[in-house]
């Protein structure tokens, strides 16, 4: 393949292809790989496909309101809207500006942990914790659209805070450390203590609600994510208990009394999937960290999260959002009947129907992205909090800056990305960029975290330039696994083809497609090997290396 010589190629891309690099597109087709038929009357699980884990959901009359975890990446906290609990829309982002939380120095499974929303007296109120920032904090708005305030820090240790609200009064539930020594790795405790939501500060004294979990003689890990609600004279607790893998459940306990003493279900759990076949066909597991609400009719339900391995719990696609009909029990809520699987589709809500988003949320669908608006949707996303802009949308395309490298927990790098939302997904990019020095580069990007990702793209090394596929396995450094000389000035459209554990890369220029790397192992992209909490961002990406 003859290669064009750089002072040739910087000759004829000078005006069009210099720095920022400039997108043209961004499209994505995904399906899953469970194959489910949907009858009339049916909702397809999970509601949020793809990374949008930690479900927090509520209702203010007949309108239903749901926030995920995003942790290290901005904007942050995305807030939903539905009628039906099934139809969803992303109506906003709770952190949107530099100014209400700073990211640097955290890791992508660092920040923002678990949010809970709740509404009264006109205000909408989101209570979490920014792990390895400044702890726990509460934000409010008028309109769950935003715009969210800055925070209004809390003093207490932990994490997971939810609000309770009784009549004009707040409380906060959270997990913290134990009243005593711990007693193993894993042993926590859920606290309460009284929140004056006027004068935004604690009152009152803590209590322990909870030591460890359902039975701290069998040694439960990581009680936590706990809410409360009222129903027929008891206050309900439900917690997440056992870790956020394999062995993530839900339990319950209830009380007479607000404060306690608070007795767990006898059986407990009321939602898991740890103890049934894991060669089960098409898995749903790794369930817990449920919030329950009551519908307008008198129904209840429950959001949660879960995860769906394409192989041997290997899963790229993060932790999604689930929902579950409730049924009571002697007085007792049930998610999920021991031993049962989650289903992949089963009766929707008894709500009024709701056309489906112009965005989906759920089952098998693609978009494409031309650059044509004022603003990017709501839903690119990049990693820790930008100081100031590296991204213009102009004449129908996206141009990027330079900024921090992937990895650098200095700063943002110039990174902005959509989540893989499917195990079985296709993306591509059309970009117009000339590397000038050894180390440039522009292209796509797929990130699960700062020490697992890969990029795919236009870059220099040796002098030439090059389509280069570079990798990061748990590692701070590149490897480079296949590259390619351009033989033509032009654009490229850059293409990434990922089925379950295995990846594709193919370049066209000049209208010649051409296959740079077939069968690269994509469980590096997989919580299992890269840990966290997140899922894998694919994006958009620039970076030029300082001379």
């Amino acid at each position: 393949m003859a290669l064009l010589s750089l002072s040739a190629l910087l000759q004829a891309n000078t005006a069009a292809y210099a720095a920022p690099a400039r997108f043209d597109r961004f499209t994505y087709k995904g399906y899953s790989t469970e194959e489910i038929a949907i009858k009339p009357g049916e909702y397809r699980n999970p509601i949020l496909t793809g990374y949008y884990p930690d479900p927090s959901v509520m209702r203010v009359a007949d309108d239903y309101y749901l926030v995920n975890s995003s942790f290290a990446h901005y904007p942050g906290l995305p807030v939903f809207k539905s009628k039906d609990l099934v139809h969803w829309t992303q109506i906003g982002n709770a952190i949107d500006r530099p100014g209400q939380l700073d990211f640097k120095g955290r890791r992508t499974s660092q920040a923002v942990f678990a949010p809970d929303i709740s509404w009264h007296d006109g205000t909408f109120y989101i209570v979490n914790t920014c792990v390895e920032c400044r702890g726990n904090f509460i934000i409010t708005a008028k309109d769950p659209a935003g715009p969210w305030s800055n925070p209004i820090w809390l003093p207490f240790e932990g994490i997971d805070p939810s609000l309770y609200w009784e009549g004009d009064k707040a409380y906060i539930v959270n997990n913290r450390a134990p009243d005593e020594p711990p007693r193993y790795e894993g042993h926590r405790a859920i606290w309460i203590q009284e929140y004056d939501w006027r004068a935004g500060k604690m009152v009152g004294k803590s209590t322990q609600l909870i030591n460890g979990g359902v039975d701290i003689g069998k040694k439960p890990v990581w009680i936590e994510g706990p809410h409360i609600f009222r129903k027929d004279g008891y206050y309900y607790l439900t917690a997440a208990e056992g870790g956020t893998s394999v062995n993530h459940s839900q339990v319950v306990f209830r009380s007479k009394d607000l404060l306690g003493p608070y007795v767990p279900f006898a059986d407990n759990p009321i939602l898991t999937q740890r103890d049934l076949d894991p060669a089960r066909p098409d898995p749903i597991g790794s369930a817990g960290h449920a919030e329950l609400v009551q519908t307008q009719n008198g129904d209840w339900w429950a959001t949660f999260l879960a995860v769906r391995p394409y192989a041997d719990d290997y899963y790229n696609t993060g932790r999604e959002t689930f929902l579950l009909p409730v049924t009571w029990k002697d007085g007792w809520p049930i998610i999920l009947p021991r031993g049962q699987a989650i289903p992949h589709a089963l009766n929707a809500p008894d709500l009024p129907a709701q056309p489906k988003s112009p965005i989906p949320t759920s089952g098998n669908f693609e978009y494409v992205e031309e650059f044509d608006g004022k603003t990017l949707p709501i839903q690119w996303i990049g990693i820790r909090t930008p100081q100031k802009p590296f991204y213009h949308l102009k004449g129908g395309a996206l141009e990027l800056d330079s900024a921090r490298p992937i990895g650098d927990l200095n700063g943002a790098p110039a990174f902005i990305g959509r989540r893989q939302q499917h195990a079985n997904a296709t993306v591509s990019t059309t970009i117009r960029y000339a590397p000038v020095r050894d180390g440039d580069r522009a292209g796509l990007a797929a990130v699960q975290s700062d020490r697992s990702n890969l990029f795919f793209g236009l870059t220099r090394i040796a002098g030439n330039t090059v389509i280069a596929l570079y990798t990061r396995d748990a590692a701070d450094a590149d490897t480079l696994i296949a590259s390619a000389p351009v033989s033509a000035a032009g654009p490229v459209t850059l293409t990434i083809r990922t089925h379950g554990a295995t990846m594709g890369f193919d370049f066209e220029v000049d209208g010649q497609t051409q296959i740079l790397k077939d069968g690269l192992d994509a469980t590096l992209l997989s919580t299992k090997k890269a840990g966290g909490f997140v899922g894998t961002i694919f994006g958009l990406y620039h970076y030029t290396p300082a001379a």
